[in-house]
């Protein structure tokens, strides 16, 4: 352990550390607590402070700095270190206030800035995040006693090094606590829903745009859920992995368009596969068919293949790490095609709610170009007579039908998505087609909004 503060593996934020040196007699670094003029009166050190703070609480804290950071996604943190040694109870916690915050952040934002005594003032980022938790169970965790969420969002600010700044997180807590719940209002503005909602308003407004006002709103609403209401499929099947139903039904759809192969194994590629929830789909539908699944990344390789060997009926898929725009030419071609691209994910920001913060429209532009290059080549892989499922967990035109319409030439037809005929469904296949393709939205259908569409090789 370094004396100057610095965080070690499983304390980013260094109250460890501070604990530690506090222990040992020594004196609490800068980093943890810094020198308060006399006429503040005592205050606590860094490492008492952090005593005084929930495990839940701190966990969230400090898996919510390292979201905030670009330091890990939240669904791999929740699972990780932070969450080891923490009690059931603790776990449910700790989860609901990461993805509650990550999921109210911009409405929280704007709520707190209006109760600042300088609203355009910027705030270190740790009182920033103290704020937005304390906040966060005030305003919607009824069963949080408020001097609880109050008095430990001060000490995680203390804790955090940032002792000045306690006053200030109190007083603005306290005005929290003492507002009145906001009323139903007749008419909203996109953007005051936007806000209200907690969404980026250029994103929203591009929903308003492509899928109407009152879809976006839904959109939005459904994105604040901490899970969807009914789903897509009436029945579940038992022998399946657990995956959410978008997923699901794209994997349904290309099982569905396999085409009858005369003397031989039918051949299907995955070709990004991880982290093979529809090569499983794929593998147990498709029985005695080659599959193949392949992905760029080793690591998300390595771990699908585990989860492959859980599943007797996956026990023939051959996993590969491979980009999927440069498949070696020996691997011949398929009569099968999942190409389920990488995306922005913007169909997916209720259970992934840090993408609404990191996400620019630049981003889109790039993403296109890759999806692009991913398709061109996977068609080129395609036999005559063959099909290829194109999809994405995006809601974005650019990552669907432009990608599609700028790739795909003569020698290829678009099959209805209504002609796939996926069983077990709880809703009618026709309402979610659009223009022969498959177009599902949070809010709207009963899962997370995918685009999927089946492209047929003619010549």
């Amino acid at each position: 352990m370094k004396s100057k503060g610095k965080s070690v593996k499983g304390d980013p934020l260094g109250f460890d550390a501070a604990a530690k040196v506090l222990a040992a007699g020594g004196r609490v670094p800068k980093k943890f607590a810094k020198a308060r003029p006399v006429s503040a009166g005592p205050t606590l050190g860094a490492a008492q402070a952090q005593a005084k703070v929930t495990p839940a609480r701190r966990a969230a804290f400090e898996i919510l700095m390292l979201v905030k950071a670009g330091k890990g996604h939240s669904d791999e943190l929740l699972h990780g270190q932070w969450t080891d040694k923490l009690s059931e109870a603790d776990t449910n916690l700790t989860t609901a206030l990461v993805m509650g915050v990550l999921r109210w952040e911009i409405a929280l934002d704007a709520r707190l800035r209006t109760l600042l005594q300088r609203p355009d003032q910027r705030l270190a980022e740790p009182v920033a995040m103290a704020l937005r938790l304390g906040a966060f169970q005030l305003l919607h965790m009824d069963r949080i006693p408020a001097h609880a969420a109050l008095s430990e969002s001060v000490e995680l600010c203390r804790a955090a090094g940032e002792p000045h700044a306690t006053g200030m997180v109190n007083a603005v807590l306290r005005k929290v606590a003492a507002l009145p719940k906001p009323g139903t209002k007749v008419f909203e503005t996109t953007a005051a829903f936007a806000e209200r909602l907690g969404h980026p308003l250029w994103l929203v407004e591009r929903w308003v745009e492509n899928y109407g006002r009152d879809a976006a709103l839904k959109i939005c609403e459904a994105d604040q859920s901490e899970s969807g209401e009914g789903g897509v499929f009436s029945e579940r099947d038992a022998e399946l992995p657990s995956i959410d139903d978008g997923s699901r039904l794209v994997a349904e759809i290309a099982a569905k368009a396999l085409p009858q192969v005369e003397g031989r194994a039918a051949r299907v590629w995955d070709c990004c596969a991880a982290p093979g929830g529809k090569t499983l789909v794929l593998a147990k539908r498709a029985e005695g068919a080659e599959v193949l699944a392949t992905d760029v990344s080793t690591k998300r390789m390595g771990q699908m293949e585990s989860r492959l060997k859980r599943f007797k009926y996956a026990k023939g898929v051959t996993c590969e790490v491979a980009d999927a725009a440069k498949l070696p030419k020996d691997m011949g071609t398929f009569d099968l095609v999942l190409c389920d691209v990488p995306c922005t994910g913007t169909g997916t920001l209720g259970r992934n709610p840090e993408i609404r913060e990191r996400l620019k429209v630049e981003e889109l532009v790039r993403q296109s170009q890759r999806q692009r290059e991913i398709l061109a080549a996977a068609l080129g892989r395609v036999a005559l007579g063959g099909r290829l499922v194109y999809s994405t967990c995006s809601l974005e035109p650019e990552e669907n039908e432009r990608v599609v319409e700028a790739v795909i030439g003569s020698a290829w037809r678009v099959v209805p998505i209504e002609e796939m005929g996926v069983t077990g469904l709880a809703v009618e296949m026709h309402s979610m087609a659009q223009d022969g393709a498959l177009r599902t939205l949070p809010g709207v259908h009963g899962c997370d909004g995918f685009y999927a569409v089946v492209l047929e090789r003619t010549a």
